[in-house]
């Protein structure tokens, strides 16, 4: 029996469109949905970034979605806008989860941004005179970590044990009169020029291109409580892609773009 050759052309081109389906249809199956994570773009997004290809390898694609502020990407992440955040340290996660009845937790501490004093009209802590305006962030927590940063240079000093959790109303004594200005901690790098000096968040500070290292008149040691974390929420803390994430984002390739990256203004915290 002959075939014709419009038959066989007909055949092939219907086996071709059928092989396309099934290949379109196979891809959809496994295409999976990028996992949101909120961050602040330094270093925080830059650390995602990098470690995004490392993730791809694996199969987990992320979808990286930068804030500027430091409420947002909690709110979010609560409201299952996001799947996790990469922004904040563990003090400030737990004080706003409280405040905000949130259920949130942080499955992984990837690094420490040393908070730093940064000079505005004075140049050196020796210069500053009395009534001399003082920046320092104004959420309860890095406000704490500022004043004890403050404290621990010799310009203040705190009742006793408060440490951290320190407000302007526990200043015990104050020599020279520093009158403390609480702003949002974003806005602290531009506030310099009408401060004496300010006290700023590394990711703020390298945001502006200030390095902690190099620019800060005074910095945190490298032991400082405030690791930044990859949070969650709470009844997502055993996802094992989440989980995944976390180990990428604590293993030795990543801690080897935080040192190179940063020069110290940022140390990994694992």
């Amino acid at each position: 029996m002959k075939t014709s050759v419009r038959g066989v052309c007909r055949a092939f081109v219907v086996t071709s469109l059928l092989a396309l389906v099934l290949a379109t249809i196979a891809l959809g199956g496994c295409r999976k949905e990028a996992v949101k994570i909120g961050a602040t773009s330094v270093p925080h997004a830059e650390i995602l970034e990098f470690a995004k290809p490392l993730l791809e390898k694996e199969g987990i694609e992320i979808d990286i979605v930068e804030f500027n502020d430091y409420v947002q990407p909690n709110i979010q992440l609560a409201d299952k806008q996001l799947a996790a955040n990469f922004f904040q340290h563990i003090p400030y996660l737990e004080d706003f989860s409280a405040e905000r009845n949130l259920d949130l937790t942080w499955i992984a501490k990837i690094h420490i941004e040393p908070m730093g004093i940064y000079a505005g009209k004075v140049e050196k802590l020796d210069d500053l005179k009395d009534g001399d305006q003082v920046g320092i962030p104004n959420d309860v927590t890095n406000a704490g970590r500022a004043l004890a940063l403050l404290e621990k240079a010799g310009l203040l000093k705190f009742k006793d044990g408060v440490g951290v959790k320190a407000s302007v109303l526990d200043v015990e004594e104050n020599p020279r009169n520093l009158r403390i200005v609480e702003l949002n901690a974003e806005i602290l790098p531009h506030s310099l020029a009408d401060l004496a000096v300010a006290v700023i968040n590394g990711n703020f500070a390298i945001q502006a291109n200030l390095s902690p290292l190099n620019d800060a008149l005074f910095i945190e040691d490298s032991d400082s409580p405030f690791a930044n974390v990859l949070a969650v929420r709470t009844a997502d803390k055993d996802d094992k892609v989440l989980k995944r994430i976390a180990e990428v984002l604590t293993s030795e390739e990543v801690r080897g773009f935080i040192l190179e990256k940063y020069k110290g203004g940022v140390v990994p915290a694992f």
